[in-house]
């Protein structure tokens, strides 16, 4: 996707139809007074990305293709949640236009909602999808395009097991140092991988280190999407061992909790290891794990 193209036609009708309705079934969530959880009004000290294996480069042209058609590499980024700040200046969009993301489940007793960023990774992905399958358990995937154009199928295995795929940017870059021309290729570009494999448009996005801003929100809104961020972050991209993962979501579960984990971004085997230790131990204390609807 070019930089400076938009949704056209049907596409950003269905999308427009789709933000539109969105108000009639997000219920489920709620919003908070904070733009993203467990953040500050400033930037994290510098962190050394963590080792990431080589893939490919993204196709010349299609999803991803940036200035001059020029494709977005993959990226190498650190996992680590950061604050956002607004720009001073954003135009007009279509409404509704979220001010700030949906962090929790609201009213649904003991639901919660398990989510994992940064996929697919084809060394971590299918042992989370095959625990969450031996539960009976549906999750949310916040999949980056520039790994999910190369893995379709693990993409819709997701969606064949019920579970839903929703948007994290192409290369996961800081979203509030771009462009409004870069935020919508970003989110764009990943938006038409996921369509182009499952047959229909994300309806949920996140922002990489949940660093959101007006414009993201906008943009969000005009491709048809809602914004979620979470509750309880397992900070699992620091590989603090599976021990101190399952700790960390069995000590902040509770009604309406969103858990925040990654399947990608680095080596992931320590939160396989944990999911397969406190998912039953949450499903023996009563928690229903859910996704939303829309």
């Amino acid at each position: 996707m070019k930089k400076d193209q938009m949704p056209s036609g049907r596409r950003m009708v269905l999308r427009i139809a789709a933000a539109l309705g969105a108000t009639t079934t997000i219920g489920l969530f709620s919003l908070d007074r904070a733009v993203a959880p467990g953040t500050t009004n400033a930037a994290p000290p510098a962190r050394p990305s963590p080792p990431r294996a080589p893939r490919p480069a993204a196709p010349a042209a299609g999803p991803g293709a940036g200035a001059a058609g020029r494709p977005m590499a993959p990226s190498s980024y650190r996992l680590q949640p950061m604050t956002s700040y607004a720009p001073p200046r954003f135009r007009r969009a279509l409404p509704p236009v979220r001010q700030r993301p949906f962090l929790r489940v609201s009213g649904t007793g003991n639901t919660m909602v398990l989510s994992f960023d940064d996929g697919p990774d084809p060394r971590y992905t299918p042992a989370i999808l095959a625990t969450l399958r031996a539960y009976g358990v549906r999750a949310m995937f916040f999949v980056c395009g520039e790994m999910a154009v190369h893995h379709p199928d693990m993409l819709r295995e997701m969606a064949d097991d019920g579970h839903v795929v929703g948007n994290h940017s192409w290369s996961h870059p800081l979203i509030p140092k771009l462009p409004p021309s870069r935020i919508r290729a970003e989110l764009g570009s990943t938006s038409d991988v996921i369509e182009r494999t499952l047959g229909s448009a994300p309806l949920w996005y996140r922002a990489p280190y949940g660093a959101w801003n007006r414009l993201s929100f906008e943009i969000g809104a005009e491709l048809g999407m809602e914004p979620l961020a979470w509750t309880v972050d397992t900070l699992d991209w620091q590989e603090p061992g599976t021990a101190t993962i399952v700790d960390r979501v069995l000590t902040g579960a509770g009604p309406g909790v969103v858990v925040l984990s990654h399947d990608a971004g680095g080596d992931r085997s320590q939160t396989v290891r944990a999911l397969r230790t406190y998912l039953p131990r949450l499903i023996d204390e009563g928690y229903h794990l859910t996704v939303p609807r829309r």
